[in-house]
Formats: structure tokens, sequence, C-alpha cells
């Protein structure tokens, strides 16, 4: 892979600022650390890199729990026992009745085996049971039935196939979960990215702030002997102790913003707070063009977004399908067939098997709703108009985020080109500043001109290169596409 090389001036503060980045810890002992590998931990072993990993085997686990469901269920169930001391009323043969005591006991076992019908969403089900009646009392006796073998069908008519809808969005559920794992790993880059050059702007801000204060003590040191023998007034030698004193308080404020970004940075790579850190940060980035076209491209093939907008969609139409069904005039449908005997014992109550059948048809007809399910199915479409044209609105935002966002690559490698040659000259010029305003040639305006403008380019130079690197890796999660490699991101 080609590389854009910036050459640093031999007196910037920045280029004594390119160090290395080592922690002392198993998973790399004094192993110098890049952006390029703080990424790496980071996506590894930080809290948000855990987070995110936790939810996508979250997801996984559902998705395929829902697979599981769609296999023949298997079940047990039954009361053991169901017990009832009552008084009563017994017919007597004369036709009589009287109050009688009595003690019964229910005992029922039942095993199920369900499957659910994907293109009807009916259920079809294969049972077997036992169960055992026990009655104490002056007409005490016990007797079991059994249900060896049972078939049977229930299917909804003129109602949502739940089945059918789940199976459509299901596919879409895991491919967001999926897109959103690997969004969420390059939004941590983005953030490791931004931590990372917040220590290095700090590093190079206290190396920068300690040869100012170096140099700014040699020239009050020289303005004081000047002063002595009267070649400069009063007001210049004021002057330089002034731009002393402002830039030791710039010393002291550098340190402790250094303190501070370090800080986060191991927080966020999950690292001991006593981890030694130091910077390397190298000049050079991936020479490639992130075309536009194929930006939009592939933002709109791996973007979660386009993804949550194709299961927005589908459950829109799924509401609508349910309002028009759920409440108007529907059936359900019920058959068994099977074979069920009875004996005093157990058994006995698996012989002498009879048929047994069952039928049912249930409607359900309503007949005043004032409008109700009317209304209920335009509000229904209302909401699905509403998300295809959300769904549009995010269709072309996601391609015009991509297509500036590769636009903003090629910007920001631009500005990190010219950042780079502007933080040279200025350093050069403050270089020859120096040495005229140490041989008397110039005023110690011009010097501090000078130098702030040093500052300045360098601190330019350094957002650039941040600017550059967060453009990239910007680029890399509104697409899921490594345009270094020309590969898609996994």
């Amino acid at each position: 892979m080609k590389v854009f090389s910036l050459q640093p001036s031999a007196f910037s503060p920045r280029s004594a600022a390119l160090m290395l980045l080592a922690f002392a810890g198993p998973l790399a002992a004094q192993e110098p650390l890049t952006l390029a590998r703080a990424i790496e931990l980071a996506q590894a072993q930080s809290h948000q890199a855990r987070a995110a990993e936790a939810t996508r085997e979250a997801a996984r686990y559902r998705d395929r729990a829902f697979y599981s469901r769609l296999l023949p269920q298997l079940s047990l169930g039954g009361t053991v026992p169901s017990y009832n001391r009552s008084i009563i009323q017994v017919v007597q043969p004369d036709g009589s009745t009287l109050f009688r005591p009595q003690d019964q006991t229910n005992a029922t076992m039942t095993m199920t085996m369900s499957q659910k019908l994907p293109f009807t969403g009916g259920d079809f089900f294969i049972t077997s049971s036992l169960a055992r009646l026990a009655v104490s009392g002056e007409n005490s006796f016990s007797n079991y039935s059994s249900t060896p073998i049972s078939f049977g069908l229930r299917q909804n008519l003129r109602r949502p196939n739940e089945a059918a809808w789940d199976r459509r969005e299901q596919p879409l559920r895991w491919d967001l979960s999926e897109r959103q794992y690997l969004e969420a790993r390059e939004d941590i880059a983005i953030q490791t990215a931004a931590l990372f050059f917040d220590a290095y702007a700090a590093r190079v801000a206290l190396d920068n702030a300690i040869k100012n204060s170096a140099v700014n003590d040699t020239l009050y040191t020289l303005n004081k002997g000047r002063f002595e023998v009267g070649r400069i007034g009063e007001n210049d030698l004021l002057q330089s102790e002034l731009a002393l004193l402002r830039m030791r308080t710039t010393l002291d404020g550098a340190r402790l913003e250094q303190d501070r970004a370090f800080a986060a940075l191991r927080l966020a790579l999950n690292l001991p707070a006593t981890a030694p850190l130091d910077i390397l940060v190298v000049s050079s980035v991936p020479d490639f063009e992130a075309d536009t076209t194929r930006a939009v491209t592939e933002a709109l093939r791996n973007s979660s977004r386009i993804s949550d907008v194709a299961l927005q969609e589908v459950q829109a139409r799924r509401r609508v399908t349910e309002a028009r069904l759920s409440s108007g005039m529907g059936a359900t449908i019920q058959a068994s067939y099977g074979y069920n005997a009875t004996g005093p014992e157990a058994s006995l109550a698996y012989k002498n098997l009879q048929e047994a059948r069952t039928f049912s048809l249930s409607l359900s007809v309503p007949l005043l709703q004032w409008g109700a399910h009317k209304e209920t199915v335009r509000a229904a479409l209302a909401e699905r108009d509403r998300q295809v044209s959300l769904g549009q609105s995010a269709t072309e935002q996601t391609a015009q985020d991509a297509h500036f966002a590769a636009l903003q690559l090629s910007q920001a490698r631009r500005n990190l080109a010219l950042s780079a040659k502007g933080d040279t000259v200025a350093t050069k010029r403050f270089e020859v500043a120096l040495n005229r305003y140490v041989i008397g040639r110039i005023a110690i305006d011009n010097l501090y001109v000078a130098q702030n403008e040093k500052d300045q380019a360098l601190n330019q130079f350094v957002q650039a290169l941040r600017g550059y690197w967060q453009a990239y890796y910007r680029l890399r999660r509104l697409t899921l596409f490594d345009f270094a490699t020309g590969q898609a991101i996994q």
C-alpha cells in the first residue's frame, strides 16, 4: 500500500513528539502501539466492545431460538393431583335430591407434540394422555381414562398469519443486528482515534511548551543583559518577562492536559491506570482515492439504516394486514381424530380402544363497530405511508452522508499536506527570526509573532492529522467498506 509521507522540520516539536506508545502487560509488553494497534485493542477489550459483543450474541441467540421454535415442540403437562372435598347434590332413584359429602381426586398427564404450519399459520398436534378419577364416600370408586394417540389441527380463517410474518421479519432482524455490530466496532474506532489524537496533541503541546519556555527563558536572560548595557528599553525587557511568565503558565496547563488525555486513553483501552503510555504517530497516511459513487453504493448495500428501513416497511405492511383481518369476520376450525378407552385400572384403560373424533367451527362476526374497523385500517395505511416516506428519507440521507464523507476524506488529505508544509515553513521562519533577533536585526515583537505563527501551524498540523483519520474511520463506519484494501468490513 502506498503512503503519503509528510516530512517534519528539524526544529519542530512535532518531530520530537513522534514516540512509541507502549504499556507493560500480558497482551503486549513494551510493544509499540500505533493508532491502528490502539483501535485493535479497543475493539477487543474495551467496555464498549464487550457491550457490543454481548448485544450481538443476544441477537444471535434470539435468532437461534426463533428457528428452534419452528421445529416440532414436545411438552408434558398435567395436574398431579387436583383434590376437592365438598358437599354435593346427589339425585336419588326416586327423583329426590340429597346432599352428600364427597372426596374427589383428579390426576391428568398429557404429552403433546405440536408443529406450527408455516404457510397457513395453523397448528398440527399429536397428543397422548392418561387421567384418573377417584371418588371416596358411600359410593366410592376410581376410574382411568386414556387417549393413547390423537391427531389434531387448529386453523384460523381470515386472520393474520403470524408465523408467515415472523418468518419474513426474522432474517431482517438478523441482518440488522449484524450490521449494527459492525457499526458499533467502527464507532469504537472513531472514539479511540479521537482520544488517541487528544493524547498526541497534549504531548505535542507539552513538548512545544517546554521548548518555548526554554527559548523564552534564554531570551529573557539575553534581554536583561542588553537592558543593563542600554541596548534595549525597559518595555522590551518587560515584554520578554511577560512572555516567559505566560509560557510557564502554558507549560503547567500542558502537563495537566497531558495527564488527563492519557488517562482517558487508558480508560478507552481498558488499561490499568498506572500503565505507561507513550505516543507513536506516523505522519504517513494511506494513498487511495475514495470514489463517491462507490461510497454511495457500499453505504446503500451495507448500512444498518437500510436494513432497518426494510424491517420497518415489512412491519408496517404487517400492521395493515392485522388491521384488516383482526377485527373483521373470522373463524377457527379445530378437528382431531384418535382413540380412547376407560377402565378401573391403568392397564385396562389401553384395551378395547374406541374412535374419538372432534370437530368445531367457531365464528366471529362483528355486527356493529361504528366504523372502528375502517378507521383502524386507515390508521394502519397512514402509518405505512409514513414509514415509506421515512424510509425514502433515510435512504437518501444515507447516500448523501456517504457521498460527502468520501469528499471530506479527500479534502482532509489535502489539508494535511498543506498543514505539514505550513508547519515546516513556520518552523523555519521562527528559526530565522530567532537568529536575527539574537544578532539584533529585528524587534522582539516580530520574534513573538513568528513564535505564535509557529505554534499555530503546529496545532493546525496536529488537527489536520486528527481530521484525516477521523474522516477515514467515519467513511468506514458509513459504508462498512475499507477503501484502503477494497474489501467489505467483516
